[in-house]
């Protein structure tokens, strides 16, 4: 009895679906040739490294702070990704340190990883500290 309600609502969610018409969709041929008349068409092989400069320059610094972490970044990658130790590796930390967390069984069996996670909340406002640091305990 279960088999059959189960293929009976299967079915009748298989006939309800309302299958996509091609024919309703239509490209408008015009707004598309005036996107490509407005591209700018770049080659980055014959590019001079003046012209690479140039164009770098052109991205605002404020997106690529350097030292600058963000604390709720930290905290949710410590949350779901911690016993990988993937949070140090977003504040800067080195490869063994991350390394360290894995073959440890997730940071000493994931304790190391909740006390990050705690003194991250704690230290919110101020995560510098914790920035760049090669300690394998990072509140140490």
């Amino acid at each position: 009895m279960k088999h059959l309600v189960l293929v009976f609502i299967l079915a009748l969610c298989v006939f309800s679906v309302k299958q996509a018409n091609a024919s309703s969709y239509s490209v408008n041929e015009q707004s598309v040739d005036q996107l490509f008349d407005k591209a700018i068409e770049t080659n980055m092989l014959s590019a001079t490294s003046t012209d690479f400069t140039a164009s770098m320059s052109s991205i605002p610094t404020t997106a690529v702070a350097g030292n600058e972490k963000d604390a709720i970044v930290a905290i949710v990658l410590d949350f779901f990704l911690g016993g990988f130790g993937v949070h140090r590796f977003y504040l800067g930390t080195e490869t063994l340190t991350g390394i360290g967390y894995i073959l440890t069984c997730g940071g000493i069996f994931g304790i190391v990883p909740l006390i990050d996670f705690v003194v991250l909340i704690i230290n919110n406002k101020d995560i510098g500290a914790f920035v760049n640091n090669p300690k394998f305990f990072m509140w140490n």
